[in-house]
């Protein structure tokens, strides 16, 4: 049996919450494979929304075992808030199991997170602050804590050594900070840990492929926002690729199976960094208010644009992509014309190439199309698609060589089509 891997294939925001709830009935494991509380998926259905951003999004199907694997970082505050909001809907946490070398976000994370960010400036990357890069930086460090550590009888030793380590770097900046609540409320939430199956995951994961049961790995982010292939330094701190499932979960790349790619009909970008088809206009705007583009776990408003093609065909090729998923066409449905950017202009130069130099100057070159101007959230089947939008799917599928196999025409769950 292989794993197969579903991501964000832009820099977040995609729809991936929505998609694997749509996907967890097919599966008998969904497991988390990188970063934190900085993702915010979200999923709905019965009228309601949730957003989730530690546990993974199977967790609404009780049958379903849910892994939180080595590669993700966990704020035990948000932890046990996500717990303590989803026990009112009845939902089963005796199938969620946490991986032991899960690294732990501490109180002093959160705040080295936002005085640094606060020193930068007009440089700063655009931060959720919730202490995930200064998490990996002790990580990669080999100074971090670990969910593993919480059962040792010097855990709160190491957890002192650790924390004056960030005081005595804290002292750098002129930022102020109260500690005693934050510590408070942490050491609950490691309690709230303690009572949840702490595992060697990769072992778990890896003899549920061996007994044939099927797993999914659900990553965080996008492909444009990895540490190593994203837009840096305006990137997140972790893996967030197909590579980043292996080393998040512990499985061979051999045991890779489908790699399912998400992208919107269009654009967002959260935070600062290069965007080459954004929209500062009123065309903008009008997408964000009717796409609700504003950050599940920041609230910040989502910067919009016209879909990259570039940049799609870099995320397919990296990932290794074998199906695609489109989301939010549906936000599309009142424009006349829709645009879509087929290459960049770089120094006069046409290319489909993305630049080294990120802040380069980047003239998008863009394709248009005749818009759908029909409301498609009711539609069930490919052919009740308007003829304008089945027209844009198939030339992106012809330019990506990659086809669509779900489209996502509302943000319930029902609201989905599927193409074979």
């Amino acid at each position: 049996m292989k794993l197969d891997v579903l991501l964000g294939l832009q820099w977040g925001d995609e729809g991936k919450g929505k998609i694997v709830d749509v996907l967890t009935p097919k599966y008998d494991v969904i497991t988390r494979f990188q970063g934190g509380p900085n993702a915010g998926h979200s999923l709905e259905f019965n009228e309601i929304k949730h957003v989730l951003h530690t546990i993974p999004s199977g967790i609404f199907h009780p049958q379903k075992i849910n892994i939180i694997g080595n590669g993700v970082v966990i704020d035990p505050v948000i932890f046990r808030n996500e717990i303590t909001s989803l026990k009112k809907y009845q939902v089963n946490f005796s199938n969620l199991f946490i991986s032991r070398k899960a690294h732990l976000i501490l109180p002093t994370h959160r705040i080295l997170d936002a005085a640094s960010e606060a020193a930068k400036g007009v440089t700063k990357i655009g931060s959720t602050l919730k202490g995930i890069g200064p998490t990996y930086m002790d990580k990669t460090g080999r100074n971090g804590l670990r969910v593993g550590d919480i059962f040792t009888t010097d855990f709160k030793k190491c957890y002192e050594f650790l924390k004056k380590k960030h005081i005595d770097i804290l002292r750098q900046y002129d930022y102020k900070y109260d500690l005693s609540n934050l510590e408070t409320e942490w050491f609950e939430g490691i309690e709230t840990i303690k009572t949840f199956k702490v595992v060697d995951s990769e072992y778990l994961i890896n003899n549920f492929l061996t007994e044939e049961k099927s797993v999914l790995a659900e990553g965080a982010q996008g492909t444009l926002l990895d540490i190593d292939f994203g837009s840096y330094p305006y990137v997140t701190s972790s893996n967030t690729i197909c590579a980043g499932a292996c080393t998040g979960l512990g499985v061979a790349p051999n045991r890779v199976g489908e790699v399912i790619g998400i992208v919107k009909a269009y654009c967002t970008r959260v935070g600062s960094g290069p965007f080459p088809t954004e929209l500062n206009d009123g065309t903008g705007e009008k997408i964000r208010q009717i796409g609700h583009e504003f950050g599940a776990t920041t609230g910040r408003p989502r910067r919009c644009g016209w879909l990259d093609l570039p940049a799609l065909k870099y995320s397919i090729m990296i990932n290794g992509v074998t199906q695609l998923v489109m989301t939010k066409p549906d936000v599309l449905s009142e424009f006349d014309v829709i645009k879509l950017c087929t290459d960049y202009k770089i120094a006069g130069k046409f290319t489909q190439q993305l630049p080294y130099d990120v802040n380069m100057p980047i003239e998008p070159v863009y394709k248009e199309f005749k818009g759908w101007k029909k409301d498609i959230s009711k539609a069930t089947a490919i052919n009740e698609l308007p003829k304008e939008l089945i027209d844009y799917i198939r030339f992106i599928e012809d330019e990506v060589k990659v086809p669509f196999t779900i489209i996502s025409v509302g943000a319930n769950r029902v609201q989905t089509i599927w193409q074979s």
